[in-house]
């Protein structure tokens, strides 16, 4: 049998949207678990979303500096395997930046960082670690997404011949 993939996330913790909305999709398969975190900047926050998600008071930590030093410390079969960034999208470069070079693979929310800058810095560090970032779009989690995804593979729709898309700005 094959191992649960080890999620540690940093952000999302009571009261935050998305990083309930991570864990959900992360779940969906069967095949991630939460196991660390650190989930707001209070501690006392950060513990109490440790406990509403049953995890290991010691797998609860007070900063992801923290977080990734310690668990870079620990066996490589008990440490997270990846790193799930769901902190407000200003803050997404520093968290990122670090778990890489600790070793740790990156998943985050569009968008990856604050501005260009930090994109360009964030992509050379990935080069230089050989490790992954993968930068996710809710909308593929969806219900109907998915859906639309299995009519299209499965030609319940037919051939398609054109795709339309446009956006509306203001």
């Amino acid at each position: 049998m094959t191992r649960k993939i080890r999620m540690g996330m940093i952000g999302g913790g009571p009261g935050a949207f998305i990083g309930a909305v991570h864990r959900t999709a992360a779940s969906m398969d069967g095949l991630i678990e939460l196991v660390a975190g650190v989930f707001s900047s209070d501690f006392g926050k950060s513990k109490q979303m440790g406990q509403q998600l049953l995890l290991s008071p010691n797998r609860v930590y007070q900063s992801y500096e923290e977080m990734l030093h310690k668990e870079k410390e620990l066996p490589e079969d008990q440490r997270i395997d990846f790193v799930s960034i769901v902190t407000p999208n200003h803050l997404h470069f520093h968290p990122a930046q670090l778990a890489l070079q600790q070793g740790f693979d990156v998943v985050m929310d569009k968008p990856m960082t604050f501005d260009l800058n930090e994109a360009k810095a964030l992509q050379e560090i990935v080069n230089q670690s050989d490790r992954y970032l993968c930068l996710t779009h809710t909308y593929a989690g969806y219900p109907m997404v998915k859906e639309a995804r299995h009519w299209v593979t499965t030609g319940k729709l037919g051939t398609i011949r054109k795709i339309f898309c446009f956006s509306c700005i203001r």
